[in-house]
């Protein structure tokens, strides 16, 4: 009986209320189901340093969050240097996060090349050149170099996830978050398809998880999703598909990436992120698809001028979306929004609105890439 209460005493000082290390084994049957929907969060912090009052320390040692995302600009501050000030700094943050947990965290970061780069030249790194320069180029040696180029320092900082390559075919050149920043290796399927896999195969080299995007398609759209609504009902077309299709047949996609377009004719209620025929009807069932399904950004404004953070979670979770993005970089900036997140994902397993069964689903897929 002595020997009981020591040992409890003993775990409880040592973990200090921190998620315990048989977290790391998706099959033990110790794992809380809050332990497991703290792996279904993806979240964004300020702090290019840190220090013991930020709540992203919370985060990942109490909540058990599955990872973070990093920004060089903050949205709602309207200030540089969000989370990347040079790759020394940086590399020690990045350190620093892992340290504070004994379980693999997602590290992530958008760096596609040209518009979409969090480490631009003027914080001292090396230059990038867009996916549209790389199509146009059509090279395969131009497109593998910059992509070894981008893995070889993700890996270096510490980074192991990249939203990157975007697999967005450029219907419309004029598309306001797609073709007229450059984002799309071209308008041809074919094309698309060889940049991306050559870039895939890049980063995989080096150890860097590719999360292709954004399904299902948004390079027909004329309205930029960080803004509003982006209905594709009259541009979009099956052909967008074809990169998902061939990329994921051909077994190098772990990670997708859902876009939050509508489109009536595949959904006449919601958006991509929150829709089960899009998502589970046509992305695992369709194309086969068996890897983690990660949601854009949650705090765009397609989704919360429109829906709360309630209808938002549980339709992402029932459409079949694993890994919540939850940025805290699109207009407001919310401390508590891993802990609003885990709550309400709880209350909602409680009220019988998502099964354990569904939040199970989703925590194998995630441990099972995070072992890879």
């Amino acid at each position: 009986m002595k020997k009981t209460t020591i040992a409890c005493l003993f775990l409880l000082l040592f973990f200090g209320g921190k998620i315990p290390d048989n977290h790391l084994n998706p099959h033990s049957d110790e794992i809380s189901l809050r332990e497991k929907i703290g792996e279904m969060l993806l979240i964004g912090f300020r702090g290019t340093t840190i220090t013991p009052d930020m709540h992203i320390i919370h985060d990942i040692q109490n909540i058990g969050i599955s990872g973070v995302i990093l920004f060089d600009y903050d949205v709602p501050n309207k200030k540089h240097h969000r989370n990347i000030e040079n790759a020394p700094q940086l590399k020690k943050l990045i350190s620093d996060l892992q340290s504070l947990t004994d379980r693999k965290l997602f590290i992530a970061i958008d760096r596609e090349g040209g518009k979409v780069n969090r480490l631009k030249e003027r914080y001292g790194f090396p230059k990038t050149v867009s996916a549209q320069y790389l199509g146009k180029t059509d090279h395969e040696d131009t497109t593998r170099y910059y992509a070894q180029q981008t893995a070889i320092l993700l890996k270096e900082l510490g980074f192991n996830l990249n939203f990157a390559p975007c697999t967005d075919l450029n219907i419309n050149p004029d598309c306001p978050v797609i073709g007229k920043i450059g984002r799309s290796f071209g308008r041809d399927t074919a094309k698309v398809i060889r940049h991306a896999l050559w870039w895939i195969e890049e980063q995989a080299k080096e150890g860097i998880l590719s999360c292709i995007k954004h399904f299902p398609g948004h390079g027909s759209s004329t309205v930029d999703t960080h803004l509003g609504i982006a209905d594709i009902t009259h541009t979009w077309s099956e052909e967008e598909l074809a990169p998902y299709r061939y990329l994921i047949k051909k077994d190098v996609v772990k990670m997708v990436m859902t876009s939050h377009i509508f489109h009536e004719k595949l959904d006449s209620e919601y958006p991509a992120t929150m829709s089960q025929p899009i998502l589970t009807g046509i992305l695992r069932e369709q194309l086969g698809f068996n890897g983690i399904i990660i949601t854009d950004d949650l705090a765009m404004g397609a989704l919360t001028e429109n829906y709360t953070l309630e209808e938002i979670i549980e339709k992402s979770i029932l459409a079949g979306a694993d890994l919540l993005c939850l940025s805290n970089n699109g207009t407001t900036y919310d401390p508590h929004i891993a802990q609003k997140a885990i709550d309400i994902i709880l209350n909602m397993v409680k009220e019988h609105k998502i099964s354990e069964e569904r939040i199970n689903e989703s925590y194998k897929r995630i441990m099972k890439i995070k072992a890879m």
